[in-house]
């Protein structure tokens, strides 16, 4: 299981003393999508000068002109970039070919698709990548929904990472769905113990892997 910390709504400044409190306890780093807004593709070039050899995720949500926006990503040395799961099926398969091209990956991100059918559609594309998002305003009633879990049951072969609202105490009702990727925020970033909490986090994953080897549930 890979531990995704998620750097948003944050200086640069930040960011770069947050990654250097916590790269030993994950394994990839999102750049998310408000930073990319404030300091533009030079972040990403910035945290992969200083980290050649994690796995960066540029957060670009991308739901149109695809291919520009993917290139962008990649020659800026994002290894994986986001993408829309409503955006139009050209705009999927034009940043899946650019992926190829640059041997990255895309990420499509699930948020506010709620349609088994469409689920169908994107693996018809060739996703193998998938973010189930929990947004903001779902996170305020303080549950995560385990019925978003039903959208990715019946592709097992699908890569699957989970994000919005994970923390040390929720981290466990996660586990029983076994994602692949926990994208963790503020529950790390926002923390003035970082360096523990991802640590304690990074136990986590690594227990419960140690303890199970069965499939997604």
């Amino acid at each position: 299981m890979n531990l995704q910390l998620a750097l948003d709504r944050l200086s640069k400044q930040e960011c770069m003393d947050i990654l250097a409190d916590t790269t030993d306890s994950i394994d990839w780093i999102e750049i998310g999508t408000g930073v990319i807004k404030e300091y533009g593709m030079e972040i990403v070039r910035e945290v992969r000068a200083a980290y050649p050899s994690v796995t960066i995720v540029a957060d670009m949500k991308t739901c149109d002109t695809g291919k520009h926006e993917a290139a962008q990503a990649f020659e800026s040395g994002a290894d994986i970039t986001t993408v829309m799961a409503f955006s139009a099926d050209q705009t999927i398969t034009d940043t899946l070919k650019v992926a190829e091209d640059y041997s990255g990956r895309i990420m499509i991100d699930l948020l506010g698709i709620q349609d088994p059918e469409r689920m169908e559609e994107l693996s018809d594309l060739g996703v193998d990548l998938v973010s189930l998002h929990f947004g903001k305003d779902m996170q305020q009633t303080g549950e995560l929904d385990d019925d978003l879990f039903s959208l990715v049951k019946d592709y097992p072969n699908l890569e699957v990472a989970v994000a919005g609202g994970i923390n040390l105490e929720s981290l466990p009702l996660m586990l029983k769905h076994n994602p692949d990727t926990f994208i963790v925020g503020s529950a790390i970033t926002k923390q003035t113990n970082r360096t523990e909490i991802a640590a304690k986090m990074r136990g986590v994953l690594d227990e419960y892997e140690a303890n199970n080897s069965h499939g997604r549930l």
